[in-house]
């Protein structure tokens, strides 16, 4: 996407509350491989579907800097939370630190491991949203266990499913590439859910479990 119509949108799209911009600036000047945060426009757009689907419970896999845990917060249902778990133990401190000074603490629970580790053994209910954005190579797997513990009718997004273009290589060599491939064939050909590939910055897969 060019630098014009990335500003076009941005200038068309409601603002992101102060809070997120100054995270998002903080990102970019303290944090290695800022990109990987949450772009500002695709946080509204996550806001705005959870706030639409108002659900009660949130599982994240990968928080990063913590901007789409507090976008996903922000549309949650009253009493709901976000639970996100984040594999890099030395990000907690502070990340604990931006979601306390945000006004969104008290819906977000965040958990420190493997989310392969971590998620079973915080999935005691059906989640209503779960968010797949960690390690690319690993999204089959983070599928095939966050499936089953998704409500009928709830749902599952997954980040960089278009990988800047790589997802559409016929004979890619690296593991990430061909983890996101895996992942996009089978979840567009599993029966018992519907899903809907947009083409929105590195690409955002959105599915309904049946």
């Amino acid at each position: 996407m060019d630098n014009d119509t990335q500003r076009f949108l941005t200038a068309h799209t409601s603002a992101a509350p102060d809070y997120l911009d100054a995270l998002y600036r903080r990102t970019y000047l303290t944090r290695l491989y800022p990109r990987m945060c949450c772009d500002p426009h695709q946080g509204r757009l996550i806001s705005m579907l959870t706030s639409m689907i108002k659900p009660r419970r949130v599982l994240e896999l990968g928080t990063f800097s913590g901007y789409s845990a507090l976008c996903f917060a922000e549309g949650v249902a009253e009493g709901g939370m976000v639970h996100t778990v984040e594999i890099d133990e030395e990000a907690v401190p502070a990340l604990l630190e931006t979601f306390s000074a945000s006004p969104l603490a008290d819906r977000i629970t965040l958990y420190a491991g493997d989310a392969l580790d971590v998620v079973p053994r915080i999935s005691d209910e059906p989640w209503d949203l779960v968010y797949i954005d960690a390690n690319k190579r690993l999204y089959p797997q983070y599928y095939d266990m966050v499936k089953p513990l998704v409500r009928s009718g709830g749902f599952i997004m997954a980040d960089n499913t278009l990988w800047s273009g790589a997802a559409l290589e016929t004979a890619p060599h690296d593991p990430q590439t061909r983890g996101l491939q895996e992942f996009n064939e089978k979840v567009v050909a599993d029966p018992d859910v519907t899903t809907v590939l947009l083409p929105l910055y590195d690409g955002m897969t959105l599915i309904r479990k049946s």
